[in-house]
């Protein structure tokens, strides 16, 4: 079976008075689980009451593990998320915290080379130790290497951007990432992806647009997919979700139509429900073995 790693925040969301576990690839990881893919999750949480939650919430979804370190200087990450009419979602991200200082040790190397696929992104990389540790990772690991953009201003730098996204095997970005990393122009936008994979040499570049679905460049075809309709709730893990059901797609070698297919579904899925982490009913898990 495949395993795979996710390396990088775990966080609380704060909607007003409400706090929701959360963090890119703590999504990503809760989602695969959900789609029966072995995971393990790899991240930093402060020795605070914040952490301790986070531990527990991680133990009842079965992704606590050695490779969860403890930190006794900094603070567990709190996020203050503001969503606007439409549901879109901003982030105000306090730093330092302690996934900002995810140190290196052999447990994470023998997962990293034990793994099938890693994925990361850039948010956990704004500083130099988390940064400095995923690139000791990825340099001694013959996984498939996914990179989720997952830009949050102002806490990346374009060096940062192109070190990740030159190691890597698989990049997922949204719209508004696209624009800003390979051009604005929607109505170039394949040509602009496939100048993008000139320079950084990807074997499969995903653009997701909201309702609009996503497109795709895999082997050397592009694939689109016109998205499926939903009520918007929030925005909140949309995007972690498609990318769950994108890895476990490419690593159980499905086509690529049927991998945007199931994609997009589940990321509509969670687009219709509160948080980023939704629990799959039956209807959904039934649709998903029906694609």
């Amino acid at each position: 079976m495949n395993n795979i790693l996710c390396f990088g925040e775990i966080l609380w969301d704060a909607f007003g008075d409400e706090k929701v576990a959360g963090g890119a690839p703590m999504n990503v990881a809760r989602h695969l689980v959900q789609q029966g893919a072995a995971v393990s999750f790899a991240s930093r949480v402060g020795t605070d009451a914040s952490g301790q939650g986070l531990v527990d919430f991680l133990k009842v979804g079965g992704l606590y593990s050695h490779l969860i370190q403890h930190d006794d200087e900094l603070p567990t990450c709190e996020v203050t998320v503001q969503l606007d009419k439409d549901g879109q979602a901003t982030y105000v991200i306090p730093e330092p915290v302690s996934w900002d200082n995810i140190q290196p040790d052999d447990l994470l190397d023998e997962a990293a080379i034990d793994a099938s696929a890693i994925v990361y992104g850039s948010l956990a990389c704004r500083e130099e130790t988390t940064r400095d540790t995923l690139l000791n990772l990825l340099n001694q690991t013959t996984a498939l290497k996914v990179f989720d953009v997952n830009l949050r201003p102002p806490h990346y730098t374009l060096s940062t951007i192109e070190t990740l996204a030159a190691g890597a095997n698989v990049i997922k970005m949204n719209e508004d990432e696209a624009a800003l990393l390979i051009g604005s122009n929607t109505y170039n936008l394949k040509e602009n992806i496939i100048e993008f994979q000139k320079k950084y040499h990807a074997q499969t570049i995903c653009v997701t647009r909201g309702e609009n679905g996503a497109i795709a460049w895999h082997d050397y075809e592009f694939y689109e997919h016109s998205g499926c309709l939903v009520t918007v709730v929030d925005t909140v893990g949309a995007g972690d979700a498609f990318l769950a059901t994108f890895i476990n797609g490419l690593l159980t070698k499905q086509p690529m139509p049927q991998i945007l297919e199931k994609a997009c579904t589940i990321g509509a899925f969670v687009a219709g429900k509160r948080g980023a982490n939704p629990k799959y009913d039956d209807s959904v898990l039934n649709k998903l073995a029906t694609l």
